[in-house]
């Protein structure tokens, strides 16, 4: 599949701030709510949040490290890879929205969380927003960033630039469902 690059960037930078803007009004929040959990199997506000953070610990660096290395090269395309592109495809919010097995450092669940795991997450967004900036005169190709489930496998950076961001996009959809489902149960806010 192929992107105009400047276009997946935009759409990339769009989506970033759409989790900004989604993620702020969760501060407001009394913490009974954003720990409140549908059922036992379920995560909490703060739980989603908190697996988005965990990758965001893995995947920012990574990215940096791999923009730094890359030299400057103007392509006007991105050539998604097959695994990239399905890796992608799954996350994306309303795709695929079946669960799906979270590795054990990335599950969040039974964490004491409060407010700072959201600032935490709005300070990754920022970081984001400055990566895609940077992501302007590489070659989203050709540059490859590992990924956090094996270190044999490496992604496009495109592909890795959809994915972590898809991946925010649906636990955001996820923490939208809680909030519902809070207000149902007349959890206090």
């Amino acid at each position: 599949m192929k992107f105009e690059r400047k276009k997946l960037i935009e759409d990339l930078q769009k989506r970033t701030r759409a989790v900004v803007e989604e993620t702020l009004p969760l501060l407001q929040l009394e913490p009974s709510v954003l720990n409140w959990k549908p059922d036992r199997e379920s995560w909490s506000i703060l739980e989603c949040i908190e697996h988005l953070n965990r990758y965001g610990d893995f995947y920012l660096p990574e990215i940096d490290r791999q923009l730094k290395k890359a030299s400057a090269s103007f392509v006007a395309t991105f050539k998604s890879g097959v695994l990239g592109n399905y890796f992608a495809k799954i996350l994306l919010p309303g795709q695929n929205s079946s669960k799906m097995k979270t590795l054990a450092p990335m599950n969040p669940a039974g964490s004491h969380l409060d407010a700072s795991t959201l600032k935490r997450f709005l300070n990754q967004q920022e970081e984001m927003l400055r990566l895609l900036d940077r992501c302007q005169g590489v070659n989203l190709t050709k540059v490859r960033t590992g990924v956090s489930i094996s270190k044999l496998i490496k992604l496009r950076l495109g592909d890795t630039l959809r994915v972590v961001i898809y991946h925010n996009q649906r636990h955001l959809a996820q923490v939208q469902r809680i909030l519902h489902q809070a207000a149902d149960q007349s959890v206090a806010a």
